[in-house]
């Protein structure tokens, strides 16, 4: 399988379900602005959407969307238990908050990935994000991951946009329970393979970031976002 991916982006969150699960993978790098691949191939005819991620089968299907990606990688490692088992309620629990996710902390980033959004709207942004953030603080609670004690698909998406803050300056200090979980997701090792392999370690800023919350000196966050 191939899994087409640009640094720090959303597809972020597949390529650490892959890891997770222990499934072979390609990495293949394409531009967002070329739009061709890193050996030159057109992206639009492998993904006509023009965004990352896309998934193409050994059999040379392909499926988009992260959300639908992470899905079915963790179905074909059930015992991975990246997602509890497809018909059952918790599956749909899970396919609830990744919901959530894409439609409500997702999007509310673009703007502010946006070089001509005003001041005034970048506020406004900033301000609904943090309500989205109020909430999902409130789900996570006590908990270590978003569905319990078990890290899941859920929690490499969230993972991600919450690495996004560090580019587009919003100070995730507000929600001290998102700067924790951020930190423990941040040291797992596959996590931490990931990050390294798209080229967005770095340590000494991780530790400015997580103030001491992360004891794994080896644990680093990404600092260099660059496309949502």
């Amino acid at each position: 399988m191939k899994l087409y991916y640009f640094k720090g982006a959303c597809s972020l969150s597949p390529h650490i379900v892959a890891l997770e699960a222990g499934l072979p993978i390609t990495m293949v790098r394409a531009d967002m602005k070329t739009k061709k691949t890193a050996d030159g191939a057109d992206y639009l005819a492998i993904n006509s959407k023009g965004a990352v991620p896309a998934l193409q089968l050994d059999d040379g299907r392909v499926l988009t969307e992260g959300p639908a990606i992470t899905q079915y990688l963790a179905d074909l490692k059930p015992d991975s238990n990246l997602a509890p088992k497809a018909g059952t309620f918790e599956r749909y629990q899970l396919m609830e908050i990744l919901n959530y996710l894409t439609s409500e902390i997702h999007k509310s980033f673009s703007p502010l990935f946006n070089p001509a959004t005003t001041p005034e709207i970048r506020e406004s942004t900033i301000a609904a994000l943090g309500k989205k953030f109020d909430w999902i603080s409130g789900f996570l609670g006590s908990k270590s991951f978003l569905m319990g004690d078990t890290f899941t698909i859920a929690d490499a998406y969230l993972f991600t946009l919450l690495n996004w803050t560090h580019f587009v300056k919003v100070d995730l200090s507000k929600w001290p329970l998102l700067v924790a979980y951020q930190a423990r997701v941040a040291a797992r090792p596959k996590v931490q393979e990931a990050l390294r392999a798209e080229g967005l370690l770095n340590c000494s800023a991780a530790r400015r970031a997580y103030k001491g919350l992360c004891n794994n000196s080896s644990a680093c966050v990404p600092t260099a976002i660059l496309w949502p």
